[in-house]
């Protein structure tokens, strides 16, 4: 068990046994899974490590796919001292004392990789300075986070290190691990081949999870094979891996939005529990779905942004979890809408004119002429009232004088935007009808 004791040779205790995960811990930088891509002699650590020279460097990854296992084995084959902080527990004295250390370390001719643990958590001013150790050589940084590098570290750290992005473990590096597990502890999982499956899946990628769980089930009562709901009544499943103000919140709305506007319902929906399922504010997802309604699908059916909005109230009448079916009822509906953009596009040239020829008066033509001055400027003169029009149509000009008709909006022959096109072609030739042309 996880409380065993070690024993030495004459069989005296020696202490508590570490965890499984700890045991297993990778010894060399060929042990560790999943990450091929940087460890191959072509990959950026591969070669890195086969030169002994290492640049400083950011590990960026999910947990639990090593990256302080891969820090310190770097150090060992750089032949460097390797230095451990959290940016969680370190401050401005801390950090000093590091320096310190390594500039002891560099006047016994030798170096210093310092590691440091969610570095994206220290400031801009904690993050400057490391700036000038890396480029005396007095340490060689490497920083491991989970969040965007490009959100979370200074460009001028950025521009002194190389990124180096780790994969969560795919299900085949989480079954080997598996397998290390159960060799360990000379003991099968006692688990069914399909509860086996759903133990990987319940890792995330996470390997060092993993192995905590089974440890957890080798440790268990012995002569029980659990299934896949005996599985699920033994262990805990921990909440997703989600930072509603980072990485994790902007990559499901993207691929929430993605779905939608690619008439997915069903990756819709899977996308939209993700975000319930993880803690995501559903009125966060109502408003998005709004913009959806909007944005991709526009006056193609003009019935999804009523949709959107009527999720938005429902969610807000009854809250979770009757709220949420609304809210899947809106994500379908749009998601199966015929699509179009004509109208974002539309308004995104109409903004970029309006702010090119925004001092332009609109023509005295269309003006009221509320007092006597204003009508002997001609504000309103030569106005045709279009009800008393034929077809209730002047084709008068409602553009500024001498700026050319444009052509914002341009209907798709989509839903109901075939019928605006119609009705479009329809007022554009009473209009050429009006001009004589």
């Amino acid at each position: 068990m996880s409380g065993d004791l070690f024993t030495s040779g004459e069989g005296a205790p020696t202490g508590p046994q570490p965890p499984l995960a700890e045991r297993l811990r990778p010894q060399a930088l060929g042990e560790i899974l999943g990450q091929e891509h940087l460890l191959n002699p072509e990959g950026l650590i591969g070669r890195m490590a086969a030169a002994r020279r290492l640049g400083s460097l950011i590990l960026w990854g999910p947990p639990g796919v090593g990256k302080t296992t891969l820090a310190r084995l770097l150090a060992e084959a750089a032949d460097l001292e390797f230095v451990q902080i959290s940016a969680i527990a370190s401050g401005v004295a801390e950090l000093r004392k590091v320096f310190e250390a390594a500039e002891a370390a560099r006047r016994k001719g030798r170096g210093t990789l310092l590691f440091v643990d969610e570095i994206h958590r220290f400031n801009r001013g904690q993050q400057d300075s490391f700036l000038p150790h890396m480029e005396s050589g007095l340490i060689t940084l490497v920083g491991a986070t989970t969040e965007n590098p490009s959100f979370a570290l200074n460009g001028a750290l950025l521009s002194r290190s190389q990124v180096a992005v780790l994969r969560a473990l795919g299900a085949e590096d989480l079954e080997s691990l598996l397998r290390k597990a159960e060799a360990a502890e000379g003991r099968a999982l006692p688990l069914t081949e399909e509860a086996r499956a759903r133990l990987v899946e319940m890792a995330d990628g996470d390997g060092r999870h993993l192995l905590t769980l089974a440890e957890a089930l080798l440790h268990g009562p012995e002569g029980e094979i659990l299934d896949v709901a005996g599985l699920g009544a033994a262990l805990n499943r921990r909440a997703p891996l989600y930072d509603k103000a980072q990485d994790g919140h902007f990559n499901l709305i993207s691929a929430l939005h993605k779905s939608v506007r690619g008439s997915d319902p069903e990756a819709a929906l899977y996308w939209l529990c993700r975000m319930l399922v993880a803690g995501e504010d559903p009125l966060y997802i109502a408003r998005r779905l709004v913009r959806m309604a909007n944005e991709d699908v526009g006056l193609a059916d003009p019935e999804a942004v009523k949709q959107a909005l009527a999720a938005k109230e429902a969610y807000e009448l009854q809250g979770s979890p009757e709220g949420d079916l609304a809210l899947a009822q809106a994500a379908v509906y749009i998601a199966a809408a015929p699509k179009s953009n004509a109208l974002y596009n539309a308004f995104k040239a109409a903004m970029a004119s309006a702010k090119e020829t925004g001092s332009r008066p609109p023509p005295k033509v269309i003006l009221n002429a509320p007092t006597k001055l204003m009508k002997q400027e001609g504000y309103g003169e030569g106005y045709r009232y279009d009800h008393d029009e034929p077809d209730a149509f002047s084709g008068q000009n409602y553009f500024p004088e001498g700026m050319r008709r444009p052509e914002f909006y341009k209907p798709v022959p989509r839903g109901f935007e075939r019928d605006m096109r119609k009705r479009l072609d329809y007022w554009e030739e009473l209009r050429r009808r009006r001009r004589g042309d």
